[in-house]
Parts: C-alpha cells; sequence; structure tokens
C-alpha cells in the first residue's frame, strides 16, 4: 500500500509538466512558465539534491584552502549551486599554516596562466555559472584598483562574458552601498606588515577614510579560527569612529561572526566571501534572500 501511495505522489507531481510540454510542443517555453514548472518538479516525494535551479555560481580560489567555498555553500539559498575551480599556488604549507603573506607570492597567484585557464575551464561546465567570484583579496591590494580592473576584464574576456566579481572591488561596492567613508579594515594573522598596509592603501585610493587597520590577533593555523575569538578581538579593537569594518582574506573564516559582531558593534560588517559572494549573486541577476549574515543582503550594487 505505501508503494502505490509513493507512486502515486510521484506522478502526481510529474503529470502537470508532462501535460504542459506535449501542450506546448516545439514552443519555447517563458521564463516564468519554466519557474512554475521547476517548483512543480521539486515537490512530492524527492529530496533536495543541490540542483542550481535559481542559478550557478563560479568561485575562483587557491587549491589549499577550503573557507571560500565552505562559506560559499552556507551563504547560499536554497536553489543556488557554487562550482568551485581551484588553481594550483604556493602560498600555503603543508599542514594548513600560511607562511607569512608577502607581495610577491599574493601576486603570482593573480598572474596568467593558471587563475586564466581556470576561468576559462569554469565558462565550459554545464550549465555555465551566471556569475563567477574570484576569492582572492591579498592580489587586489598587490595590483591596486587600475590592477583590478584589468583583471577583472581580462578573466572575463577568457570566461566567455560570464561577469565576474573580485573580492575588494565588490568590498568597495558594499562600502558605498552603506554610504560608508570612514573604515576600518582588518587583515588575517598570516597577512605580512607590508600586505596589512597595502590594504589600506587600497581602499584610500578608493576614496576611504581608513581609520584603522590591523591585522587580527588570532590563530595562525586557519580552520582553528572559530567566530568566538575573532569576535572577542573585534569588540576590543574595532574604533567606534569606524563607520563600517572590512575583514580582508578568504582563507579566514569570518561569515559565522558577522550578525553578532553588527549588533555589538551597532555597524556594518563586511567579509571577504561575504561581499563576494553578494556581488556575484548582484550580478548573476539572482534574486534570492540571505538571511543571517549582515545587512549587506539587503542592498542592491550602487550604480557606476
Amino acid at each position: 500500500m505505501q508503494r502505490r501511495q509513493f507512486l502515486q505522489a510521484a506522478q502526481t507531481a510529474v503529470a502537470p509538466i508532462v501535460l504542459g510540454r506535449r501542450f506546448l510542443g516545439s514552443l519555447p517555453t517563458p521564463a516564468s512558465a519554466q519557474s512554475a514548472a521547476d517548483n512543480q518538479a521539486r515537490r512530492g516525494p524527492w529530496q533536495p539534491d543541490g540542483w542550481g535551479w535559481r542559478g550557478q555560481l563560479g568561485l575562483l580560489m587557491p587549491h589549499s584552502d577550503t573557507e571560500p567555498d565552505s562559506e560559499f555553500v552556507a551563504l547560499a539559498p536554497d536553489g543556488v549551486s557554487i562550482q568551485a575551480m581551484r588553481v594550483r599556488w604556493s602560498g600555503i604549507v603543508p599542514g594548513g599554516v600560511v607562511t607569512r603573506l608577502g607581495p610577491d607570492r599574493a601576486r603570482a597567484f593573480v598572474e596568467p596562466p593558471g587563475i586564466d585557464e581556470a576561468a576559462e575551464m569554469l565558462a565550459e561546465t554545464s550549465p555555465r555559472p551566471n556569475a563567477i567570484a574570484l576569492c582572492f583579496t591579498s592580489g587586489s591590494y598587490v595590483l591596486g584598483p587600475e590592477g583590478d580592473l584589468a583583471l577583472k576584464a581580462r578573466l572575463e574576456a577568457r570566461a566567455r562574458g560570464i561577469p565576474v566579481a573580485l573580492t575588494s572591488l565588490a568590498a568597495v561596492s558594499a562600502l558605498r552601498a552603506f554610504g560608508a567613508r570612514r573604515v576600518a579594515i582588518i587583515s588575517p594573522p598570516w597577512f605580512g606588515e607590508e600586505m596589512d598596509r597595502s590594504g589600506a592603501e587600497y581602499f584610500q585610493h578608493q576614496g576611504f577614510d581608513v581609520v584603522y587597520h590591523a591585522r587580527a590577533l588570532v590563530r595562525n593555523d586557519r580552520g582553528n579560527v572559530y567566530p568566538g575569538p575573532l569576535f572577542e578581538w573585534a569588540r576590543a579593537n574595532i574604533p567606534k569612529e569606524a563607520e563600517a569594518v572590512f575583514f580582508g582574506g578568504n582563507g579566514m573564516r569570518t561569515i559565522g561572526a558577522i550578525q553578532a559582531l553588527e549588533e555589538a558593534l551597532g555597524k556594518p560588517v563586511l567579509t571577504s566571501n561575504q561581499v563576494a559572494f553578494w556581488q556575484a549573486l548582484r550580478l548573476a541577476k539572482i534574486s534570492a534572500r540571505v538571511d543571517g549574515y549582515g545587512q549587506l543582503f539587503g542592498k542592491q550594487l550602487p550604480r557606476g
């Protein structure tokens, strides 16, 4: 009896789509009708399979990182899938402890051919991503704003026109969406002092008043940087005059602390993977709510 009920439920779920296809014949299906058909297909006895029925976001990241794709998956609303492409990089030593990251090592990751070939391969997946996010803050700090724009154009050309979100450019857009001028820029503990200064200069060149910048003095062994210590460090060190704070470094786990920090600090809290995901979602024109990860997801991309 249970088997018969299961089959009847499955037939009920599929029947409207089959009838619709017979009726429409070879006519193209409008987007609204296709969305309704997709919704109908998800009802019934089926379990979620992770398919991106709203759309797909591509992700470019160093081969040894695990934080960007894990945080992207956590941020992704129902119906948004993540297609991660790793690019070999010499920035990490075995065991996951990051050696002090300087400009030369950061620059090596964003130079061709590795990252360009990865973008091209992402464009060849099926279905193609609606947008691609490059999760590598330090490359932007080394290249500067103009170099970032050139890198964006280069990757979009290799990706055959798929829009690309770069983390630091996304952070600039996010800060402007809030109208913030005085900002605090926080780097991971594995950034060298020169890299931390470059981060401050990057945002100064974009017209922001960087009232504070520092490395977060939490653990250096990556996966063990939990939200609690990061929350306590930030609450003790972020100055009141900062109108917003940005945590650079896509390899630092940060999104779990966003909501608690916004409540404690009373200001927008932006993190690398959060802003990259936000901008990629907007570039992909995917309308879906993201709750619990900051005020940013209520904002649209600023014009220009």
